[in-house]
């Protein structure tokens, strides 16, 4: 896994209330509380579009925005081909250790991607006993409808990544 040096920014579609507390620092990032749904994306974590306020802002409605500086840390980038690798294999491990205890095998059904936070879930859990821990894990996702005939780009394309790790986040403002 390798420690990237690389610093984005985020952005997190919340609660205004949440949003404003973070701004004000009256809420800690060390007690932002993860989204630790079966069926997100790229496993347990906070989550953010990577460049992508107006993403945040359509995700949050009526809701408010928090951008943040990130360190990504150790990362699974889910852009980079060695990563994926270590992926695939982390799914069939996975997979056997459910057989294994007699454990049925997630599915993902359309954006619900059990499958997927299962196994990130397993790998990063794994990289922690090897005591490698993953802070953040970062995917690319095609996502929408054309943006004209024939087009193989996609209007709502977003890079996202789940913040696993809280120290990740340098710091959080308020986005114009």
């Amino acid at each position: 896994m390798d420690r990237y040096s690389r610093i984005v920014f985020g952005f997190h579609g919340t609660d205004p209330d949440v949003a404003e507390r973070l701004v004000r620092g009256e809420l800690a990032v060390a007690d932002w509380e993860p989204s630790e749904n079966e069926y997100d994306w790229l496993g347990h974590g906070i989550y953010f579009w990577e460049y992508g306020l107006e993403r945040a802002k359509a995700w949050a409605g009526k809701g408010g925005v928090v951008g943040a500086i990130i360190a990504l840390g150790t990362c699974l980038d889910l852009t980079d081909v060695g990563h994926t690798e270590l992926l695939a294999e982390s799914y069939e491990t996975f997979v056997i250790q459910q057989r294994k205890h007699h454990k049925a095998i997630p599915q993902n059904r359309g954006k619900l991607h059990h499958l997927d936070c299962a196994v990130i879930n397993y790998a990063a859990n794994e990289a922690r006993k090897r005591g490698q821990p993953i802070q953040t894990v970062r995917g690319a996702f095609l996502e929408g409808d054309s943006v004209f005939p024939g087009s193989g780009i996609l209007r709502q394309t977003h890079i996202q990544i789940a913040v696993r790790d809280r120290s990740c986040i340098m710091g959080v403002f308020r986005p114009t």
